[in-house]
C-alpha cells in the first residue's frame, strides 16, 4: 500500500472513489468514469473527505479514516466492561484483516464496520444510539441494514428505533434537496444496470462448473456497464431474474424466525446477535452480486457476538475465518485464473459459498434454539411452595 501512495496512485475501487471525489458532489456530468454513482447518499463524506491531502495523496487519506474507525472501533470494544472479554475478540478481527484487509482498505465497507461493531455493542443499553448509528452506516452502504431488522424486532425500544431511522433518512433527504440533489437520492438503488449473475455470488457455483467444464455454452465474462464479472449459461438470466424475490422471500423468513422467537421469551441481546448474523448471511447468500468485501459485512456481527458468549461463538468465528481465508486466495491472489474457468479456484470458490451457507445454517438452528430454549421447562424458574 505504501508504495501506491509514495507514486500518488490508487488501488482497487479507491481509484473510482477519487475520480468521483475529483468530479465534486452532484456532478452533471459523469465525464469517462468507470461507472455512475452506486452508493447511498452519505459515502460522499468519506469519499471526499479522503480527497483533503489532494488527488495525489487521495490513497493516504483515504487509508487515514479506515484507520481512524478502526482505532475507534478497538477502543470501544477494549474499554471499560469489555477491557477484558474484548480482547479476545479484537485478536480476532486483527487476524480477519491479515485476509481482508486489502478489501476492507480499499472499499467503503471498510467504513461501516466499526460503526455496525459500536451500535451492536451498545445495542441492549443504548438502542437509540445504535439506532442512529446503524441507520448512518445504511446511507453509506446499504448492507447495515440487515442489523437494523434484529434490533427493531428485538429491542423494547423499537418505537423510539423506528423514528430514530426516519429522522435519519429524512435530514439525508432534505440534505439532498436542499443542495438540488434530491433526484439522485435513490441512485445507489436505479444506477446498477441489467446486473446478472456475478461470478462470486453464492448461487453462481453452478454455472462456475458449467464453464469450467464448458456445457451449453457456459462461460464467466465481464459486464462492461458495471465493471462486473458474471456467468452466463442456460437458466442464469432467470436465476439473476429470481435472485431478488428470492432475497426478499429469505429476508421476511428471517424477521418471522425472530419475532417467533421473540414471543417465545428468547433473551433479547443474544437474538439481536443471532438474528444480526442471520439477516447479514442471508444478505449475503441469496445475493445475486458476490462482491468479495461481502465477506466484511459479517466481521463486527460475529465480533460483537465472541464479546458476549466467546464459547458459544466460536463455531461461526471459525467459519469466517474459513471463509476469510479462501476469499483471500480467490481475491486478489487468484481472481484472473477463477476468471478464466480454472478447476482448482473453482473448488476454492465452491468451499467458500459452501462455508457461507454453513453459516446461514448455524444461524438459523441457534435462532430457533433461542425460541426453544426459552419456552421449554428446564429454561421457566423453579418456584418452591413455601
Amino acid at each position: 500500500m505504501m508504495s501506491f501512495i509514495i507514486h500518488g496512485d490508487t488501488f482497487s475501487d479507491t481509484q473510482q472513489y477519487r475520480q468521483w471525489a475529483l468530479l465534486g458532489y452532484n456532478p452533471s456530468d459523469l465525464g469517462d468514469v468507470i461507472s455512475p454513482w452506486v452508493y447511498p447518499l452519505l459515502a460522499q463524506l468519506p469519499i471526499f473527505a479522503a480527497n483533503m491531502f489532494g488527488p495525489s495523496l487521495y490513497l493516504l487519506g483515504w487509508t487515514l479514516i479506515v484507520i481512524a474507525l478502526n482505532a475507534l472501533g478497538m477502543v470501544f470494544l477494549t474499554r471499560g466492561k469489555r477491557s477484558h472479554s474484548g480482547i479476545a475478540p479484537a485478536w480476532f478481527w486483527l487476524f480477519f484483516t491479515m485476509f481482508m484487509g486489502f478489501l476492507s482498505f480499499a472499499r467503503v465497507e471498510g467504513i461501516t464496520t466499526s460503526l455496525v461493531l459500536i451500535a451492536l455493542l451498545y445495542a441492549v443499553e443504548r438502542p437509540i444510539v445504535a439506532a442512529f448509528l446503524l441507520s448512518a452506516a445504511t446511507w453509506i452502504k446499504v448492507w447495515p441494514a440487515a442489523v437494523i431488522a434484529p434490533l427493531l424486532i428485538a429491542s423494547a425500544k423499537r418505537v423510539q428505533i423506528f423514528l430514530t431511522g426516519v429522522a435519519v433518512t429524512a435530514a439525508v433527504a432534505a440534505v439532498a434537496v436542499l443542495t438540488g440533489a434530491g433526484s439522485h437520492l435513490l441512485d445507489f438503488a436505479i444506477n446498477q444496470g441489467d446486473r446478472g449473475m456475478q461470478l462470486e455470488a453464492t448461487f453462481s457455483t453452478p454455472w462456475v462448473w458449467l464453464s469450467v467444464f464448458n456445457i451449453g455454452g457456459s462461460k464467466i465474462a465481464d459486464n462492461v456497464a458495471i465493471n462486473s464479472t458474471e456467468v452466463y449459461g442456460p437458466g442464469a438470466e432467470i436465476a439473476a431474474t429470481l435472485m431478488q424475490p428470492l432475497l426478499i422471500v429469505a429476508t421476511l423468513t428471517g424477521a418471522l424466525l425472530m419475532l417467533w422467537a421473540l414471543r417465545r421469551g428468547a433473551q433479547r441481546e443474544e437474538l439481536i446477535l443471532e438474528g444480526s448474523l442471520l439477516m447479514v448471511t442471508a444478505f449475503i447468500v441469496f445475493n445475486k452480486v458476490g462482491s468479495p468485501q461481502f465477506i466484511i459485512w459479517l466481521l463486527p456481527v460475529v465480533v460483537a457476538g465472541l464479546v458476549h458468549d466467546w464459547d458459544r461463538w466460536k463455531i461461526p468465528a471459525t467459519l469466517l475465518m474459513g471463509i476469510a481465508f479462501t476469499t483471500f486466495i480467490i481475491y486478489p491472489l487468484f481472481y484472473t485464473p477463477l476468471i478464466h474457468a480454472n478447476p482448482i479456484m473453482a473448488a476454492v470458490l465452491t468451499i467458500r459459498n459452501v462455508l457461507l451457507v454453513t453459516l446461514l445454517v448455524w444461524a438459523v438452528q441457534r435462532t430457533v434454539e433461542l425460541g426453544k430454549s426459552a419456552s421449554s421447562p428446564e429454561a421457566l424458574p423453579v418456584v418452591t411452595p413455601k
